[in-house]
């Protein structure tokens, strides 16, 4: 096998963590003896920086010439969001990349790491059997509807609609079955169907998508509800298939439960199969420059990519089981340390990941 993969580190700590990813991968391609070809491209403020936008043509080619993307992250800091470098720039960027290459389903999986319990804000108790995986619909809903801003009665007035169809709805509720079929077979829809219109929808065309999988059991839960047991019995979910928005935001509550965004990778998929492949958490900019950033999620994101786009399964567990066996082990980075582990630099860390891959007891 040999595989083109365009590499868009962009902005704060994707500069640090994108070179771990890319040794891993050398790595693990060398073990596994396929091929893999980085294409550097630039996205976000260093886009910018070079062209003036923050999703230039040069980048758009590129990732279209490419068999998968794996990108950094994008953005600058909160203070600096007026600057044209960094306004708009996840819209211009991340947003338009989705898009452009209909990425439809996020996948974005959640769990608890032995020996990071400590890490974590909650009980051990609760701890017990984490496995999430989470499949967000990414191009509908309220961020790609209408925005408008306009003066009424002499006040300033905002509105974002918020859009679903019913085909938008089955490819993920459809994603999310196929998912559980290979997991815990057990599916929990997240909507607000007691006041929403899409909700009410999205509930509808789950429950006839679900007709369908009759071995997948079917659970609806209120999007609030749905946040309170996250932190209660996180163990009871396997598959959480929800909208745009409520994707975002209980996705990254759920990192709280291994205790950092740092260790959480994602898969943006289209119809195609054709993937974008990034960490959970943003670009941390007052972290950047400074080897203390988490590595763990560019380089899980880089196994997900071997697994969804490339089909080799062997060689994503391999990357996945080098990472635990580094955590058991007992290091870590300094957003998961507690007393007792071994707190290393974001190459260091990259370093015990690569150890355990060569290791001849992995594969």
């Amino acid at each position: 096998m040999s595989k083109n993969i365009a590499v868009l580190a962009g902005d704060g700590i994707g500069q640090e963590v994108m070179p771990q990813a890319l040794k891993v991968l050398d790595a693990i391609q060398k073990k596994f003896s396929f091929s893999l070809q980085y294409h550097q491209g630039l996205i976000g403020g260093a886009a910018y920086d070079e062209f003036g936008e923050h999703f230039p043509q040069a980048t758009k080619a590129l990732c279209q010439q490419c068999d998968g993307i794996l990108l950094g992250s994008v953005g600058g800091p909160i203070n600096e969001a007026h600057l044209p470098k960094w306004k708009n720039c996840e819209v211009n960027a991340l947003l338009a990349l989705r898009k452009l290459f209909e990425l439809s389903t996020n996948l974005r999986p959640v769990r608890m790491y032995t020996g990071l319990e400590a890490s974590s804000p909650l009980r051990l108790e609760r701890l017990i059997d984490v496995d999430i995986l989470f499949v967000r619909e990414l191009v509908g809903d309220i961020y790609f509807g209408e925005h408008k801003r306009f003066i009424e009665a002499g006040k300033r007035v905002a509105t974002d609609q918020a859009y679903y169809d019913e085909t938008q709805i089955i490819t993920v509720a459809r994603q999310a079955f196929d998912a559980a079929k290979l997991r815990g077979h057990k599916v929990t829809s997240v909507d607000k169907a007691n006041v929403l219109d899409t909700s009410k929808l999205w509930r509808e065309v789950l429950m006839e998508v679900g007709r369908d999988y009759p071995d997948v059991e079917l659970n609806h839960m209120l999007v609030d509800n749905c946040a309170m047991q996250l932190l209660l019995n996180p163990s009871q979910f396997d598959v959480i298939v929800t909208a745009n928005l409520f994707g975002d935001i209980l996705s990254d509550l759920a990192s709280a439960i291994p205790g950092s965004l740092g260790l959480l990778p994602s898969a943006s998929l289209n119809l195609k199969g054709f993937g974008l492949y990034e960490p959970s958490g943003g670009s941390a900019p007052d972290i950047a420059g400074k080897n203390i950033a988490n590595p763990i999620a560019q380089i899980l994101s880089s196994a997900m990519m071997l697994r969804y786009s490339f089909a080799q399964e062997q060689a994503a567990n391999a990357i996945e089981q080098a990472v635990n066996r580094s955590l058991q082990a007992g290091y870590c980075t300094q957003d998961i340390y507690v007393e007792g582990r071994q707190c290393l630099g974001t190459e260091e860390m990259t370093e015990k990941i690569i150890e355990e891959i060569n290791n001849p007891s992995l594969g």
